[in-house]
């Protein structure tokens, strides 16, 4: 690089670093050294290396850039200004951190075009960027290299490296040779607590290598070193960590290289002696009319690159072009109604009485044949999942068209991963675990339903039903905590008719995560109808009326207890007490529903019982304080299914008592 040329560089990289630290000053509030320090790498990426249109953000064919270090959000944020995003503004970059505002704290994909992934909770960046190269080499299997040929850069941290999500998300891009994923790593050993050696003196490098990474060390301000670092990277056949020594805080005299410079404003004085120390003139958020032009420049290159690319996919044939479309959107193939119902009829026809786990495998044997795009996997439970169909190929480096994943006993890394291919595009992703496994997961299950990303989770053996496994892999809390979080929908199937209802309303859902919760014991069915109208749509429906009259006694229940109030139904008609069970599958659908389908739902029994293989929380909202309740009120036990239920009192005759008590007043 000529001295001109490290001039210009300089200039680019200072932009970058004044706009962080006007951002964070403004704010009171930021972390101005991960974008001071970073500088170097970001202008190397958005200059030299990375092929993307900044009038078009979203075009499929983009190379991808995570920022891990989401609290580093500024340096992103700048550099979408300077490279001509139109939808930032500078006045957008002003009002870091305010409310409403498309600049917020960390990288939120659904407040601002450009940004790939919502980050911020350490590591699950780099582990959603496993996913997206997942995904990229999937498509490109399927669509062919004219069309699908990018590239996955990610921006790491000390912390994204310390997670250990990390080590789930490293091993499985090493295991599937990920190697258009390269991941820079902000190296520059400082974290909130001080300097990196008072908690952690692992050797990445060595690390990355012994998951199959190729990994080297440069200066990470160096702009060639970089340069030349990722180059080499680019020819690898294994993914790529480059350990990039920094200096946080680069430029600021008193606080670069220490804590002080992480997560808190520099202050005027030690802004303005940063600026001065760095060569940058101007005021605040003022960039220099040649540097600012400069910039644009890099970010409209790749007009061109797009160009060539949409005259590339025009030569693909109407159909493909239009599955390509319709895929991106994450769509459904329109074929997928008739399937599930004709898939429905067989039931009818041939009722099962199996685990709604077995009862998901065949759903799914109906539903992969007209949507080929729904990748599958298992964290290393596909036999207990049921998750693969008979004709499903395993996706491997040497079988990228394959559609199931075995991620590995990686329950949190399969969650991110999951969320990675759906950022991506083209495809529609399910992976399965035990449901208690879901506190392994849930940090990237929260990141899902914050997206709104149509991911699926099979979460099987759902309850005390599993049996001798006992408390420790039982559920209790965790449909309740699940049903807790925002824009989570969870499906407790009673039987194989409504599991594959509850298949293809999570398929058609566009704008969040759905949790299927499977169970392991065999469940009667108990659905004898098969209409086009899906009944979980409203997440509740009266599955036997009162006989005789009136209800006296209304009894809601959700997956296997469903079958227990069917019979309870039945002794309290003996007993002369009228009543009707309503099967519950999704409690908050249910409550999402206006006033009046609730209230037709509820019904007006005066005596409302609910019984679930779980906690109460959540079911007040249907039965009311004074309603009774057959569940769990603690932790499970270690026996034969069937004992166990006996054991806790979660049986017909138990919710018949409840019943009489609260009928006889």
């Amino acid at each position: 690089m000529t001295t001109t040329d490290r001039a210009q560089h300089d200039k680019l990289a200072n932009a970058i670093r004044g706009l962080a630290m006007d951002g964070v000053e403004k704010a009171k509030s930021g972390h101005p050294g991960l974008p001071m320090g970073a500088a170097d790498i970001a202008t190397v990426l958005f200059t030299r290396i990375m092929t993307y249109d900044a009038a078009d953000p979203r075009w499929p064919d983009r190379d991808r850039f995570v920022l891990s270090a989401g609290h580093g959000s500024m340096l992103l944020y700048s550099v979408l200004y300077l490279t001509g995003n139109g939808n930032l503004e500078l006045e957008d970059l002003k009002k870091f951190r305010a409310l409403e505002s498309k600049t917020p704290g960390h990288p939120e994909n659904f407040q601002t075009l450009g940004v790939e992934t919502t980050t911020g909770p350490l590591g699950q960046g780099l582990a959603t960027a496993v996913g997206m190269a997942m995904a990229e080499r999937m498509l490109a299997a399927e669509f062919g290299r004219k069309v699908v040929d990018h590239h996955t850069y990610v921006l790491a941290s000390d912390g994204d490296l310390m997670e250990g999500i990390s080590q789930e998300a490293i091993a499985l891009a090493g295991h599937q040779k990920l190697n258009k994923l390269i991941v820079l790593w902000d190296d520059n050993g400082i974290s909130i607590d001080g300097p990196l050696t008072i908690t952690d003196n692992v050797d990445q490098v060595a690390r990355f290598k012994a998951c199959g990474w190729r990994s080297e060390r440069v200066d990470g301000h160096d702009p060639d070193a970089i340069e030349a670092a990722i180059r080499r990277a680019q020819k690898s056949n294994k993914p790529t960590m480059i350990a990039c020594k920094t200096i946080i805080g680069f430029g600021a005299p008193k606080k670069q290289g220490t804590s002080k410079a992480h997560g808190e404003a520099l202050g005027a004085e030690e802004l303005a002696a940063a600026k001065q120390a760095l060569g940058i003139t101007g005021g605040p958020f003022e960039v220099p009319a040649e540097v600012l032009k400069a910039w644009r420049s890099f970010g409209a290159a790749g007009a061109k690159a797009h160009a060539d690319w949409k005259e590339r996919f025009a030569t693909l044939s109407e159909r493909k072009r239009a599955d390509f479309q319709r895929r991106l959107s994450h769509t459904v193939p329109a074929r997928l109604d008739k399937a599930i119902l004709a898939h429905k009829k067989g039931l009818i026809a041939n009722p099962q009485t199996i685990a709604t786990r077995k009862a998901s495998e065949l759903a799914l044997e109906a539903i992969i044949p007209v949507m080929p795009e729904l990748v599958m996997g298992s964290a290393d439970l596909t036999p207990s999942n049921n998750t693969r169909v008979k004709a499903a190929e395993d996706f491997t480096p040497k079988t990228p068209k394959g559609r199931y994943v075995r991620y590995g006993i990686r329950e949190h890394g399969m969650a991110a991963a999951m969320n990675g291919i759906t950022l991506h595009g083209g495809f529609r992703t399910a992976g399965g675990t035990f449901l208690v496994f879901a506190d392994y997961a849930r940090p990237s299950m929260r990141l899902a339903a914050l997206m709104g990303l149509p991911v699926v989770y099979v979460m099987t053996h759902d309850s005390i039903g599993l049996g001798e496994d006992g408390p420790t892999h039982q559920p209790v809390e965790q449909i309740a905590s699940l049903r807790a979080m925002p824009n989570m929908r969870v499906f407790r199937p009673a039987d194989a008719v409504e599991t594959a209802e509850a298949w293809q309303i999570a398929l058609e859902r566009l704008d969040g995560p759905t949790v299927l919760a499977l169970s392991r014991q065999n469940l009667a069915q108990l659905r004898t109808d098969a209409s086009p109208k899906n009944r979980l749509a409203t997440g509740a429906y009266e599955l036997f009326a009162a006989e005789g009259g009136k209800a006296q006694v209304s009894l809601f229940a959700s997956g296997s207890e469903v079958e227990i109030a069917v019979n309870a139904r039945k002794l309290l008609a003996e007993k002369g007490v009228r009543a009707r069970v309503v099967s519950v599958p999704s409690l908050e659908l249910l409550l999402a529903q206006d006033e009046a389908t609730q209230a037709q739902i509820v019904g007006t029994a005066p005596v409302k019982i609910a019984v679930e293989a779980g906690v109460r929380f959540g079911w007040d909202a249907v039965i009311g304080h004074d309603g009774g309740f057959v569940g769990m009120h603690s932790f499970g036990a270690s026996g034969p299914y069937k004992e166990v239920y006996q054991h806790f009192g979660i049986t017909p005759e138990a919710v018949v008592d409840a019943a009489m008590r609260k009928h006889n007043g």
